[in-house]
């Protein structure tokens, strides 16, 4: 992987994204489609990766695990790997993890709340 140049304009372009709003910082983090939804499956408790791959179908296992290895990498996931065969891997949140729960959980009711709507219209 190439380094990054710190004094780069792409750099200096985040910096001050981050500087003027910090729903940039999250965004970086969690701002795909899968993350969002990998952190609310992970929210109820410690679950094995296939139990994730069963409560997601329609994501891909090369993208399940570079967003599982990305949240991890960004401190908001736990992997925790039994040294058994078969392999025995678990994730968990992170405390930074539990953290995001509130804005998971609002992204969850305002979703229930907007769909109640269009099925009512």
């Amino acid at each position: 992987m190439t380094a990054i140049k710190e004094t780069s304009v792409i750099q200096e372009n985040k910096q001050y994204a981050l500087d003027i709003c910090p729903v940039t910082y999250v965004m970086e983090k969690i701002g795909n489609y899968w993350k969002p939804i990998i952190l609310y499956h992970l929210s109820k408790g410690p679950i094995r990766y296939s139990e994730i791959k069963r409560a997601i179908p329609a994501i891909t296992e090369k993208v399940l695990i570079q967003h599982l290895k990305q949240l991890e990498s960004d401190g908001l996931v736990i992997r925790k790997a039994k040294p058994v065969v078969p392999p025995y891997v678990t994730y968990k949140l992170s405390k930074s993890g539990k953290g995001l729960m509130p804005v998971i959980d609002a992204m969850a009711s305002w979703a229930i709340n907007e769909r109640a709507k269009e099925d009512k219209q």
